[in-house]
């Protein structure tokens, strides 16, 4: 028989600030819930706690000394936003960095680069304040907001836990219908975290709730921490976005110098053709010496590409690293046509489109 979830926000807490005792100004609230509990506290709360502030002018510095990889990034408006891999594990925009809900002054908040650690000395100090032994079934959620990349919207996710399963393998299992099922792995960690923001909120200045009416089975002092559902290597198969492949594979990584010389796409609408067209040829032509001259001009249906050069394979390279850059724009070439030669130069008039 399945048991009600219970979620209760956890009213009253003070304005957390650097060296507070969490377990402290939790465990009071704690102290009735005899049963099997979850505690899910924001990170922001756990950085705060740690002091984990910088000046919000220097923001864009914070979010590079946090980041391990960049996976995408956009320009908007004069900023460039990137999708990172983050150091406290995850990949999520800008690298966790916030400014929302960081208390007073004009500060930003870090994540804690260790959250698993930290859920797991605020589980163990709340089970000393409390009395009870570490086998207890008290599992502990920080939770942490990002967006994802297949869905519109926000959502509460878990970036450290202790205490509690991380997941539910229900593989080998019967479904409702007597079949057995293959694939079948729930992330129970990040079903609370999403679960408890219902009753936080964003803008409530609550910043825990507590889940009761888990079953005992999904407590264990020794339960991995949410670290371990972080995809890496050949596990992920979203490295990077689809734009930041072809550029990487042309020799221009994302965030890098390079990247920022060849220019960006921006956030929401492309640019103008003419615009798209001059990255793509400074994508193009990235590396790849003198031999070969290519110049853009606006024409009436788009733009043309103009390349000449002397030796037919380095225009043969030039014309196919083009072709694929023109794709990361949302462009293509409408036709190849037959070289012409001049002077000993081979030339190209390349008539461009809308893919």
């Amino acid at each position: 028989m399945s048991v009600p979830l219970v979620l209760s926000p956890l009213l009253g807490l003070p304005e957390v600030v650097a060296g507070d005792d969490l377990a402290a100004l939790l465990s009071p609230r704690l102290a009735g819930a005899d049963e099997p509990v979850v505690l899910v506290v924001s990170s922001k709360v756990v950085s705060k706690a740690l002091g984990l502030t910088a000046p919000a002018s220097s923001r864009a510095a914070v979010v590079d000394a946090e980041t391990v990889r960049v996976v995408a990034e956009r320009r908007a408006g004069e900023r460039v936003t990137r999708v990172v891999e983050s150091a406290a594990g995850p990949v999520m925009a800008a690298a966790g960095v916030d400014a929302s809900n960081v208390g007073v002054g004009e500060v930003v908040l870090t994540l804690p680069r260790d959250a698993d650690r930290e859920a797991a000395q605020l589980r163990r100090r709340l089970l000393h304040l409390l009395g009870r032994p570490d086998s207890a079934p008290l599992g502990i959620v920080v939770s942490d907001t990002a967006g994802r990349p297949w869905r519109a919207g926000l959502t509460d996710f878990a970036l450290g836990s202790a205490g509690v399963l991380t997941q539910l393998d229900h593989r080998g299992e019967a479904d409702a219908d007597g079949r057995p099922m293959v694939v079948s792995v729930r992330c129970l960690v990040d079903e609370l975290a999403a679960a408890a923001d219902l009753v936080k909120g964003k803008n409530a200045s609550v910043p825990a709730a507590l889940v009761t009416g888990l079953a005992s089975a999904c407590f264990a002092a020794d339960a991995p921490g949410a670290r371990s559902l972080v995809r890496t290597g050949p596990s992920d198969w979203f490295a990077l976005g689809h734009v930041e492949a072809v550029r990487a594979a042309l020799g221009v990584l994302p965030g890098s110098a390079d990247s920022a010389d060849v220019g960006l796409p921006p956030v929401g609408e492309p640019d103008a053709v003419m615009d798209r067209v001059q990255r793509a040829v400074a994508l193009a032509c990235h590396g790849e010496g003198d031999d070969v001259t290519v110049a853009a001009h606006a024409v009436t249906a788009g733009a043309r590409v103009v390349l000449s050069g002397a030796d037919a394979y380095a225009l043969g390279r030039r014309v196919a690293r083009l072709e694929v850059a023109l794709w990361a724009e949302g462009l293509a070439v409408a036709a190849l046509p037959a070289p012409t030669t001049t002077s000993g130069r081979q030339e190209l008039a390349l008539e461009i489109v809308e893919r």
